[in-house]
């Protein structure tokens, strides 16, 4: 069996899922090719037989398009074509999608290969894109125009950086065309939040399973002696914010009002910041640019008494499962699939935007400390990233036998 996987870019979150499960998959004699967009920047440790899609020129025409037109997917004419005859000589069995959003895809070419060739799919969903007119998340945008049909998107203008015109209302329609259809494809979502978004997309047609996003469980483990390792004072009640990216999406403007409601008895750190972002936060707020590995990541995750996440707009966090095996008990917001791998051993949910609430409990949590980091670790121990990319390969399995059907 040869499975060919797409992402758009070749670093992130996605990516990793995606080369985690190749590795996982030749190790089960899965012959696995992955292919990615061109990126700024590249992953120096790409795979032997791993596929370029398109070059540079190729990307900032079909950015450009995109932008002044208001549409996406229609150019990338030749590196679709040179992808369509990689998969062609491959003589691959089953295509395997993650992010195909990021202006590097002919999509109509691709599509219609697929449905010509009957190729089963498998689809990752790492956000809401797919089913949309442009935006990938609607949460804040409180916007549900998605379910019939978009068209004066209220965030057109942020979007990927901005539309220049309003193409929301046809580009519903042709993803509706392109990406139904397919005879044989299983949809995939981290989160049961977003298999329920899906239920009422049209997308709806195609079987649908939950595999939840995984983490490095030797990597995020519980460290001992961190707070001296790191300059982080003994008496101090630390909150820990992770984010790659700090906006209003991610709660920046939360910490901000925590750090203004909460005394003395807490620090606030922040990782995954930089120099405009430290410009908007008060100096009591304790800032780290980059940690220098996942190891140190995990520390920082030991030495804090909890994580708090108030992402406003989110699939299956990762953050949360990482904080969870070293031991840290996290509170978040009521907000897409974060809650789901909390329960009342080891997190807090509060509403959305209730800062109130969230001061509330973090004052609680700090007097009645309720929460035993064992606790923590046992819950993060199912979701270990082999089991779930395992999941991937018993997937492939059941549809190369079932042809194409769970």
């Amino acid at each position: 069996m040869t499975v060919f996987e797409i992402n758009g870019i070749p670093y992130g979150s996605t990516y990793k899922i995606m080369a985690g499960i190749a590795l996982v998959a030749e190790a089960e004699g899965i012959n696995t090719i992955t292919a990615t967009g061109y990126s700024y920047h590249p992953d120096k440790n790409l795979p032997e037989n791993h596929v370029h899609i398109g070059g540079f020129f190729n990307k900032a025409l079909h950015m450009a398009f995109a932008k002044l037109f208001g549409i996406e997917g229609y150019n990338s004419v030749l590196a679709t074509r040179r992808l369509i005859n990689v998969i062609k000589r491959s003589r691959v069995d089953i295509v395997h999608f993650h992010n195909i959003h990021g202006a590097y895809l002919n999509f109509p070419m691709l599509f219609g290969y697929l449905k010509r060739e009957r190729i089963p799919v498998v689809w990752t969903l790492h956000d809401c894109w797919n089913f949309t007119g442009l935006c990938p998340n609607f949460s804040m945008a409180k916007c549900n125009k998605w379910i019939a049909g978009c068209g004066g998107c209220p965030q057109c203008k942020s979007t990927f950086s901005g539309y220049l015109v309003d193409r929301s209302d046809r580009m519903w329609k042709k993803k509706k065309e392109w990406f139904t259809g397919i005879e044989r494809s299983v949809i995939v979502t981290p989160s049961n939040w977003l298999a329920e978004l899906v239920k009422q997309s049209f997308l709806k047609d195609y079987p649908i399973k939950v595999i939840n996003n995984g983490i490095d469980l030797n990597v995020f483990s519980p460290k001992e002696n961190c707070r001296r390792k790191l300059g982080i004072p003994e008496d101090k009640y630390i909150l820990l914010g992770v984010a790659m990216g700090w906006d209003e999406r991610k709660g920046l403007d939360v910490f901000v009002s925590l750090a203004e409601r909460l005394d003395e008895r807490f620090q606030i750190i922040l990782i995954g910041t930089n120099e405009q972002v430290e410009k908007r936060i008060p100096g009591c707020i304790r800032t780290i640019r980059r940690t220098q590995d996942q190891t140190e990541l995990a520390e920082y995750y030991s030495a804090a008494d909890i994580l708090i996440n108030p992402t406003r707009e989110d699939n299956f966090p990762t953050v949360n499962l990482e904080a969870l095996a070293c031991g840290t008990p996290v509170i978040t917001f009521d907000t897409g699939g974060s809650p789901e791998m909390l329960d009342n051993s080891c997190g807090i949910v509060v509403p959305c935007d209730d800062v109130a609430e969230l001061e509330k409990r973090i004052v609680m949590e700090y007097e009645q400390k309720s929460f035993i980091r064992e606790n923590c670790r046992r819950k993060a121990l199912a979701y270990d990233m082999n089991e779930k990319f395992m999941e991937y390969i018993e997937l492939y399995k059941a549809i190369a036998k079932g042809g194409g059907r769970l």
